[in-house]
């Protein structure tokens, strides 16, 4: 549909950016004056009455959709209940049902137990306190560009860039950054190599562990299944494997971050089921209620079960109203929206193979299910990051009237809702690719 008020952003949008400057903090990263009115679906209005398609999912979070109508049922009959009832001190049924449905799914053989919280990086933070009290041992190992979250305890973890750390020092001590294995630029080699996963799981052991961190002192092993901030990076297959046999050797906890990759985003629920590994703890949030603040960690039940009264919780963590959308979210995941997440996923990845082979500034297209970036590049034979590029993709994406974000340095990141169908992927792409060829005039 042609925008209603083809100035972007309209008159009732400025106005409401102005108020937002007087009284919004300044950190937040605004990446384009999108001021949303409503949304359904994979589409979004803004106040001026623009509509747009949403290939952000507010950053892989309304995994239904805008306003499905099976969770804004739930949602209000919950609310007809009760809101909030802590569950660090009473119990209630939402609650008990979300962990029961998480737990079933958990990507380990052994039985699974869950502890609640509101977002991502609150997840990051209860999976390093339990790794800590588990195996009473206080260091981490965690990989370069890697994003973990904000909050000082997540924050320890993340390298994802610097702004995100710059003048907050110190942070969480004991936390080792490694490389992360990036197979289109691999840091080792430039020709690059399949082994690259492998390399940096044995350069773990007999550099790291041999010279300043002794694996006896290593609690957990934090990883992104597949990079999320960083880019958008699908480790070759082997490094997961081979992190997990790492683990195993030394006793050390394999916990993934599965905030981005999980609840079904990749075609699968977890992002390590792609390589059939089983992780000792599971941290997630974002889709896994359809915009409602929820976030978890499922651990195996041998490790949580230790934890004493007291030693964790959460006044807010699994309130009744993220609880009833997340049951109404997993019931739609598992009723088909993981399989369509997988049909769609590879529908537009030979879609935006077709439009990689019309733009050279397309070096690479890479991820699973609907979970796919895109990266540009100066020059595809020596793989030099475009930025500038990228981020008038981006801009003139919003001119497009499609909403899509960055990542890592050089890619966009396509991640509709997993309800998507194809034929809302070929006009988004339509527009992706007058985006693109408008940002390349300038650029190339």
């Amino acid at each position: 549909m042609t925008a209603i008020q083809r100035v972007l952003p309209g008159p009732r949008a400025q106005a409401m950016i102005a108020r937002d400057a007087a009284v919004i903090s300044p950190s937040y990263t605004r990446g384009y004056p999108l001021v949303m009115e409503r949304g359904e679906g994979a589409r979004v209005w803004d106040v001026d009455g623009n509509e747009f398609v949403d290939f952000t999912t507010g950053i892989a979070v309304t995994a239904t959709g805008h306003a499905h109508p099976a969770v804004v049922q739930a949602i209000k009959d919950q609310a007809d209940k009760f809101i909030h009832m802590s569950g660090t001190d009473f119990y209630y049924g939402p609650q008990i049902e979300m962990a029961e449905r998480l737990a079933s799914v958990a990507p380990f053989d052994d039985d699974a137990m869950v502890f609640f919280c509101n977002s991502g990086a609150e997840a990051i933070e209860a999976a390093a306190k339990l790794a800590r009290y588990y195996t009473e041992r206080g260091r981490f190992i965690a990989f370069l560009r890697g994003f973990h979250g904000r909050t000082m305890g997540a924050l320890s973890f993340t390298a994802s860039k610097y702004v995100q750390r710059e003048d907050f020092f110190p942070l969480v001590p004991g936390i080792t950054h490694v490389p992360y294995p990036n197979p289109y630029r691999p840091l080792l080699n430039e020709a690059g190599f399949a082994d690259y996963g492998e390399r940096i799981v044995d350069y773990i052991e007999k550099e790291i562990f041999q010279t300043i961190v002794p694996a006896k002192e290593v609690a957990g092993i934090l990883v992104e299944p597949i990079q999320g901030e960083g880019g958008y990076v699908v480790p070759p297959d082997g490094f997961l494997p081979a992190l997990r046999r790492l683990c195993d050797k030394y006793e050390i906890l394999l916990i993934v971050d599965e905030v981005q990759s999980g609840m079904g985003r990749t075609g699968k629920w977890w992002g390590v089921n792609h390589w059939d590994v089983q992780p000792d703890i599971v941290c997630s949030a974002k889709g896994i209620a359809s915009g409602m603040p929820l976030g978890a960690i499922i651990a195996r039940k041998r490790i949580m079960k230790t934890w004493a009264p007291g030693a964790h919780a959460s006044t807010f963590g699994g309130n009744p109203l993220s609880c009833a959308a997340g049951i109404a979210t997993f019931d739609l995941l598992k009723n088909g929206l993981i399989g369509n997440a997988a049909a769609m996923g590879e529908y537009m990845r030979a879609r935006l193979g077709e439009i990689q082979e019309r733009h050279p500034s397309i070096g690479q297209v890479r991820g699973k299910g609907l979970m796919l970036g895109a990266e540009f590049v100066k020059n595809r034979e020596t793989r030099e990051y475009a930025h500038e590029l990228r981020n008038a993709v981006v801009d003139c994406a919003f001119d497009e009237n499609l909403l899509i974000l960055g990542c890592g340095t050089s890619t966009i990141r396509l991640i509709p809702p997993l309800n998507v169908d194809a034929a809302t992927i070929d006009e988004a792409l339509l527009r992706f690719e007058r985006a693109i060829a408008r940002a390349e005039e300038d650029y190339l």
